[in-house]
């Protein structure tokens, strides 16, 4: 059967025209041009690319399966951006893990190996130091309050170790090891449910003790002791992924399944929300407690 001419025409540009929207604002958003954090509104781009509302669309989901945005529906809706921070990347290099067949034992040896360091840079960095103190000592107060709620209280102890990789000032340093903790965060969190639904999660005594080695490494960071941030953070990492390597450790790294999937999404969201409010606090106008 022959192609209707019109039909095909149109099945050739239209794909082509969203590439090229996609790469504009591709472009301005690597670059910095929309400081407030979103995409202008659809029928702002419409007009301003001058094409109708289908490529526009196709545009915004190139971006957001690329996780550069992600878009919001409803009238307080847009497209929110996400600058590449690890989270970014994080979902492509967990699916290469996945099809190399990694197990969870090789992420977390390279994790052990890589986070460390992180902790140890931070801690010889004034400015690091700096910015990091308010988002930890309020990560510690909202993983206290969760105590005895398994589920909850691995989100928010996964968190910890995000906030001192994200103030690592090696940019290529922090953006391979977030992308490393962002994918081993989603797949402990996958590993708190079925351990809660087991009856196997870590006693409150022991979330107790994992509170109190994130105290341990944040001092030695504030106190500007390298050595012995690095020495507490591998020492913590030992122990605590042995919980979950001790009954996950020969899985294959997951980043395919729905869990997996919205699990890297979230941590994307919550990684550019974190940088939000550290831009925010670093204004001497305004307190990073403001912007909550």
């Amino acid at each position: 059967m022959a192609e209707t001419p019109g039909l095909s025409r149109r099945a050739r540009v239209q794909p082509r025209l969203a590439e090229l929207i996609a790469s504009e604002l591709r472009e301005q958003i690597l670059n910095g041009v929309h400081t407030s954090g979103l995409l202008p509104k659809q029928d702002d781009l419409v007009a301003m690319f001058g094409v109708s509302a289908p490529p526009l669309r196709e545009a915004l989901r190139i971006l957001e399966g690329e996780g550069l945005i992600t878009v919001r529906r409803g009238k307080a809706g847009g497209a929110l951006i996400h600058m590449p921070d690890g989270g970014s990347v994080s979902h492509s290099i967990g699916v290469a893990l996945q099809g190399d067949q990694v197990h969870l034992r090789d992420l977390g040896s390279s994790i052990l190996m890589f986070e460390p360091a992180c902790a140890a840079t931070c801690a010889t960095d004034e400015g690091a130091r700096e910015a990091l103190r308010p988002l930890v000592e309020g990560n510690l107060r909202l993983t206290e309050e969760v105590i005895g709620d398994g589920p909850a209280f691995t989100h928010r102890a996964r968190q910890f170790h995000d906030l001192v990789v994200a103030q690592t000032p090696v940019a290529t340093t922090r953006i391979i090891v977030r992308s490393l903790v962002a994918i081993w965060s989603t797949q402990e969190e996958t590993w708190a449910h079925e351990a809660t639904d087991l009856g196997r999660y870590p006693t409150v005594d022991a979330q107790k003790q994992v509170l109190a080695a994130h105290r341990r490494i944040a001092d030695k960071i504030f106190d500007a002791d390298a050595a012995g941030a690095e020495r507490y953070a591998r020492a913590h990492l030992e122990a605590s992924q042995q919980n979950m390597l001790s009954q996950f450790g020969d899985r294959v790294v997951d980043a395919s399944s729905a869990r997996a999937v919205r699990g890297l999404r979230d941590e994307t969201a919550r990684q550019s929300e974190i940088a939000r409010l550290h831009e925010l606090e670093a204004q001497p106008a305004r307190s990073w407690a403001s912007a909550l």
